[in-house]
Formats: structure tokens, C-alpha cells, sequence
């Protein structure tokens, strides 16, 4: 029996990263999107399954990336979290996220522009980033453990939707 060429006797293996979170201890902020879906009078709020807003309600977004435009990388996270497809209306706020570590070092700081989006297409499915996602009326928001100011954004982004048509 011959043995098989070297090229077919490996073993590909996805090797485990064991760097350190790339966007922890940052020099500067992160620039990051956010999108308040607005579909038939409610807005997609999801659950985050990963630190460190593990758990916490918020809306589906991500960081920019060198290259892309708002409205680029907005489209771009919605899809890559939720499959979705979206139209970006317009800017409804934005937040900031600042953490520091118990000795007063600056451990994450993102500044987040939140916009207000048309649904178009699609139904939530959602990647490792999310565990569940709802369409709620914004009054439902209250009593959820959510992003800080969620419901100030998301009745921006209705009332930004509404003067948009």
C-alpha cells in the first residue's frame, strides 16, 4: 500500500487566538454604529451574548472599519448580525462608552453614532455576538436591563423616522 503524499497526511486545525481583547486598553476611542430598526411601528432591540455587555438589551451594531462609510459599516453589522437587510435614514444620537479598570486606566471607549433604519428585508438570525432579539414598541423597553440611554435613542430614531416619511 502506498503511502499517501505529504500534502494529504496533515491535520488543518483553526488555531485558537490567545491574544488579548485588541480593542481593550485602546489609545484612542473606537468609532462604532448602532441601528434602531424600525419595522411596522416597532424597533429590533437584541440581547448581547458576550462581554462586556453580556446579556444587556441593546441594538444590533459594531465597530467601523478603515475604509467603509456610516452607512457601509451599519448595513455591513446589521447583516452580519441579525441577516437582515436595512436602510439607514439618519443620525438619532449617539453615546459614549467609557470603562476604567480599578486602577482608573481607561479599559474600553467606544463612541457610538446611533442611527435610525427602515427594515427591508428579513428575519432575525442571529450570529455568536447576539442570544435573542425582539421587535418591541418602544414603550415595552422600560424595566429591560438595557444600553444606557437606549430609550432616548430609540424615540429619537422614531421621531427622526417620522419627519423623514
Amino acid at each position: 500500500m502506498q503511502a499517501a503524499p505529504a500534502s494529504l497526511d496533515r491535520c488543518y486545525l483553526r488555531p485558537v487566538s490567545t491574544a488579548p481583547d485588541a480593542r481593550a486598553y485602546p489609545d484612542r476611542p473606537y468609532l462604532a454604529v448602532s441601528a434602531a430598526i424600525v419595522r411596522d411601528g416597532r424597533v429590533l432591540i437584541a440581547r448581547r451574548a458576550r462581554g462586556p455587555a453580556l446579556g444587556v438589551w441593546t441594538l444590533p451594531g459594531g465597530v467601523v472599519e478603515a475604509g467603509e462609510t456610516l452607512s457601509e459599516a451599519l448595513v455591513r453589522e446589521v447583516l452580519e448580525e441579525t441577516s437582515m437587510t436595512i436602510e439607514p435614514v439618519t443620525l438619532a444620537g449617539h453615546r459614549e462608552v467609557v470603562t476604567r479598570d480599578d486602577g482608573g486606566r481607561v479599559s474600553r471607549h467606544f463612541v457610538i453614532l446611533c442611527f435610525a433604519a427602515r427594515w427591508i428585508a428579513g428575519e432575525p438570525k442571529l450570529n455568536e455576538e447576539l442570544s435573542e432579539a425582539h421587535w418591541l414598541r418602544p414603550s415595552e423597553l422600560s424595566g429591560l436591563n438595557t444600553t444606557d440611554g437606549l430609550a432616548g435613542i430609540v424615540a429619537q430614531a422614531f421621531e427622526r423616522m417620522e419627519a423623514a416619511g
